[in-house]
């Protein structure tokens, strides 16, 4: 027998063990987390398997489980079901949904990428939502969860458009993107998931698999909006220039495309250009030469980034 199975701790030195206080792991025990205590004379006798289970019950109490569904995880355990499969499958869920790295910002750096000058209302909307997180102990620094949103708070500011607008967009946002992430994921429970729940808590071959799923599924989310949003503002950017850059003609839906009326002047010139049989050519012309340079411009800056982070490496 090794020398930590056959450990034996008084109430006070597994408090002292464990970090949990002496009244905790005695409110434990009247709740049925921990395994009885063995006698010597008047005294209670803990082992090793007691300070197993009370890290086993911090551990899960830091991931957000209450005290009575670890009472049933553990039970689960204890009657052979196994619990390291589930602790993985809740890892998995509750890593990070993003490649992003948390960053860093200053106060003064957050002041001059907004115009200069501090607005505490809007420093303290950003705490609101998310975008900042005060460092604990540092008035004047920020942490940054999403750099992305950042950059484009920050890109719709220089744009002109006042931070009061671009909260309240956020917010609005926000709020579509947490009812389609509730719809997918009833989606995927009742699609994919459902097995697994059918017969109870998953057992640790079950919780694996269901691990591996959502490692697969994870990005189809975000793939599904990238392509919907794409779609949905080619369209109405195409709406949207008919509308106010060019009043003297009207889209029309045609076979899933927008045609757009090019202004009369425009279309004079062109026919004097190539004349009036060439016109349509001439315009179709043109614009796979504008997309096709737009793609080549798209690829080249994105080669130069990825150059630039070589070289910085």
């Amino acid at each position: 027998m090794s020398e930590q199975s056959a450990a034996e701790y008084r109430i006070e030195d597994l408090a002292h063990r464990s970090g949990a206080t002496v009244r905790t792991i005695r409110a434990y025990q009247d709740r049925g987390l921990l395994p009885t205590p063995a006698r010597r004379g008047r005294s209670n006798v803990y082992g090793a398997a007691h300070l197993t289970r009370l890290r086993q019950i911090a551990n899960l109490l830091d991931r957000g489980y209450t005290l009575a569904s670890i009472k049933e995880l553990l039970e689960a355990w204890d009657t052979g079901r196994g619990l390291g499969g589930v602790l993985g499958l809740v890892a998995e869920v509750q890593g990070p949904w993003t490649d992003e790295k948390v960053d860093r910002i200053s106060r003064r750096e957050l002041e001059r990428s907004f115009g200069g000058a501090t607005d505490e209302d809007a420093v303290a909307e950003a705490v609101e939502l998310g975008v900042l997180e005060p460092v604990p102990g540092e008035e004047d620094a920020f942490l940054v969860p999403s750099p992305q949103e950042l950059a484009v708070a920050r890109e719709l500011y220089a744009a002109g458009v006042p931070l009061t607008a671009v909260t309240g967009h956020l917010r609005e946002v926000r709020q579509q993107i947490e009812h389609i992430a509730s719809r997918f994921l009833e989606f995927t429970t009742e699609h994919v998931f459902a097995r697994f729940l059918e017969n109870g808590p998953p057992t640790d071959a079950d919780a694996a698999e269901a691990a591996a799923l959502v490692r697969r599924l994870r990005p189809l989310a975000q793939q599904t909006i990238d392509a919907e949003l794409a779609r949905a503002m080619r369209t109405f950017a195409t709406l949207h220039l008919q509308q106010h850059l060019l009043p003297e003609g009207r889209p029309q839906m045609e076979k899933g495309t927008v045609t757009v009326a090019l202004p009369r002047a425009t279309t004079d010139a062109v026919e004097r250009f190539v004349g009036r049989a060439n016109v349509a050519a001439f315009v179709h012309a043109a614009t796979e030469r504008e997309l096709h340079s737009r793609t080549l411009d798209t690829l080249t800056a994105n080669a130069d980034e990825k150059s630039q982070v070589g070289q910085s490496d």
